[in-house]
C-alpha cells in the first residue's frame, strides 16, 4: 500500500495502490455510487496520482456495494430541472489540464482515454445513465454476470450524453448502439459481452481478481512505454484513414527501435528470461 499524506482527503471514493495496481472505488454505496461533481473531481485527481506513480502499471475503476454507478445523483438532476446549480467540487481537487493533450481526450470523461496507463472498469453492479460513458471511456471493461447495463437517457427526456453515441457505436456497432440508446432496455453481463460492449462477463466474486491479474500480467511481461504508445495509437487512429494510421505507426516503430525497452525485450527473449521494463512515473 502506498500512502500519500500530502493529498486532499477523498470523501466519495477510495484510492489504494498495491504494486502494480491502483484501485479507485466509487464509495457512496447507500446511493448506489451516484455520480456527483465532487466524485468526478476525486476520480480525476486519483487518476492523475496513479499516472505519476511508478508503482502503478494499470488502474481499476470499480464501485462499492451493489452498484458500479447508478448514474447522476438525483439531487443534481432535481436541481437542474428547477434551474438550480450542481454540487461543487473543492478547489484543492482541481487537476491542471495537460496542454499537450489532444482535444479529443480533454473532455469531462474522455481524459480517461488519454491517460498513459490502461484503465480497467470492473463493473460489479448496475451501470446506468452517465456512468455508461464513464465506463466506456475506460480501456477495457469486465462485468459481473448479474450486473445491469442501462443507458436510461431516453427514459429521462435526455439525449446521448458525454460522447456515448460515438463510444458505443464504435465498440459495438451502430445498430447495437441505436438499440441500447433508444430503447433504454436493460442488459446483463453475458449479453453485454456478446454484443461487444464489455470484454468479458464473469461471476461477480471473480471480477476484481481477474482485473488485478490482468494488470499483474502486463507488469510482468509488457513494456509500460509500449502500452502507453499503443493506447494512444488505438484511440487516436480510429478517425484516421488506413494510410495515415500506417504512416504514423511506421514513424513510431522507428522511434521504438532506439528505446531501451526494445533492447530489453529482445535480450530477455534471447536469454529466455522475464523482461525487466522501466515503469512510467512522473512526466
Amino acid at each position: 500500500m502506498v500512502e500519500h499524506d500530502d493529498t486532499p482527503t477523498y470523501e466519495e471514493i477510495t484510492y489504494e495502490v498495491d504494486d502494480p495496481v491502483a484501485t479507485i472505488t466509487l464509495d457512496r454505496p447507500a446511493q448506489l455510487n451516484a455520480w456527483t461533481q465532487r466524485m468526478a473531481a476525486e476520480v480525476r485527481h486519483a487518476v492523475h496520482r496513479a499516472e505519476a506513480d511508478p508503482a502503478v502499471v494499470g488502474i481499476i475503476l470499480t464501485g462499492a456495494g451493489r452498484a458500479f454507478c447508478a448514474g447522476a445523483d438525483m439531487g443534481n438532476l432535481t436541481a437542474l430541472t428547477e434551474g438550480g446549480d450542481l454540487d461543487e467540487a473543492p478547489a484543492a481537487l482541481a487537476v491542471a489540464p495537460d496542454p499537450d493533450q489532444p482535444a479529443d481526450f480533454a473532455g469531462e470523461y474522455t481524459y480517461l482515454l488519454g491517460t498513459s496507463k490502461p484503465i480497467l472498469a470492473a463493473i460489479n453492479g448496475a451501470v446506468a445513465g452517465m456512468a455508461v460513458p464513464i465506463a466506456l471511456c475506460c480501456d477495457l471493461r469486465f462485468m459481473a454476470d448479474d450486473a445491469v447495463f442501462l443507458t436510461a437517457f431516453a427514459q429521462r427526456g435526455l439525449v446521448a450524453e458525454w460522447g456515448i453515441s460515438w463510444l458505443l457505436g464504435r465498440l459495438a456497432g451502430p445498430a447495437v448502439a441505436m438499440d441500447l440508446l433508444i430503447s433504454s432496455r436493460k442488459i446483463r453481463g453475458p449479453e453485454a459481452a456478446a454484443l461487444g460492449v464489455v470484454n468479458a462477463s464473469m461471476p461477480g466474486d471473480e471480477l476484481l481478481d481477474h482485473c488485478r491479474g490482468y494488470i499483474a500480467d502486463l507488469a510482468e511481461r509488457c513494456s509500460p512505454a509500449s502500452i502507453a504508445t499503443m493506447k494512444r495509437q488505438v484511440q487516436s487512429q480510429m478517425n484516421q484513414g488506413l494510410g495515415a494510421a500506417d504512416a504514423e505507426a511506421y514513424k513510431l516503430m522507428l522511434q521504438s527501435f532506439t528505446q531501451p525497452d526494445f533492447k530489453e525485450g529482445v535480450s530477455s527473449f534471447l536469454q529466455k528470461r522475464p523482461p525487466s521494463f522501466a515503469r512510467l512515473g512522473d512526466r
